[in-house]
């Protein structure tokens, strides 16, 4: 059995876990609170605790997951005026954690790009070399997975690999599809404030209301999809993220926006996740042993 230690870093928490990279599975994790409002070191402090709790040996190879904007090739935060991590600015995250955890190096990947790499690990992207993994939740997420490999640069891909900065109706994609837009389009619609859950549980008790709402945003994310599926020649399409409890309502919508722009993608693969939970932890530890 090798072992390799993982920090999954999130808005809201740090998880800490050791991946048997023979069989690819956690074998142990600790999961806590990270105060992403809070000064850098108190996040520091946040993160270094949880990695203690693994009590790793001096000299390993640690992989981080980390939300951008962050700098992963130099270990530095770029976040600014983000809402969450903004103390971290300038601040050279890999420098705390080779002072606190002595490994022999420290592997960054983008969250979402390792969310995306364990999937094709573990779960339903063995059913293509090309995967795009999308993640829906407070905004939409994004990795472009070639063989194992996330891809952030070319023709092929949106700007850094990202398909929030994909425009739709002359806005971004997220003004159109998030948690705030689907509020904000339901409150628009019926003058109730709501959460997405509870939307979705009005449009299955038949409310036309929170279904039109629904469908105009999964629809328009198909939509803006659809020409980054050509382009990146996609063998499979996976949906994530706390909105895809709701797959019964998103997948018709979802298609149909997908057809509508390419109408060749009428037999696209495309499926809910399988492996939500342990996906980033097992991306970050294949993408550190494959940079080692």
């Amino acid at each position: 059995m090798t072992l390799l230690p993982v920090l999954e870093i999130g808005g809201t928490h740090v998880t800490a876990a050791l991946v048997d990279t023979d069989t690819w599975t956690v074998v142990r994790e600790t999961r806590g609170h990270i105060r992403a409002l809070g000064s850098a070191d108190e996040i520091l402090d946040d993160v270094i605790e949880r990695a203690r709790e693994l009590d790793v040996a001096s000299g390993a190879v640690w992989a981080v997951a980390i939300p951008g904007p962050f700098d992963l090739e130099n270990g530095v935060g770029l976040y600014e005026n983000v809402g969450k991590f903004d103390s971290l600015h300038g601040v050279d995250v890999r420098a705390v954690l080779e002072r606190e955890l002595s490994p022999s190096s420290v592997v960054f990947i983008n969250d979402a790009d390792a969310f995306g790499v364990g999937e094709f690990v573990l779960g339903v992207g063995h059913g293509g070399d090309r995967v795009i993994a999308i993640t829906l939740g407070t905004g939409v997420g994004s990795a472009f997975i070639d063989r194992g490999a996330p891809v952030t640069m070319g023709d092929d891909v949106p700007l850094d690999g990202e398909i929030h900065f994909v425009d739709y109706a002359g806005s971004p994609i997220e003004d159109t599809v998030s948690r705030r837009a689907i509020i904000a389009d339901y409150r628009a619609a019926t003058g109730v404030d709501t959460d997405v859950k509870e939307i979705a549980d009005a449009a299955r008790a038949g409310g036309a209301a929170a279904a039109a709402v629904l469908d105009r945003a999964f629809s328009a994310l198909g939509h803006a999809l659809s020409e980054w599926v050509v382009r990146f020649s996609a063998d499979v399409v996976l949906i994530g993220g706390s909105m895809a409890r709701s797959w019964d309502l998103i997948e018709p919508s979802l298609r149909a926006g997908l057809e509508r722009g390419e109408p060749r993608l009428q037999a696209l693969d495309v499926r809910p996740v399988e492996q939500a939970e342990h996906a980033p932890l097992v991306g970050a530890a294949h993408w550190a042993l494959s940079q080692s």
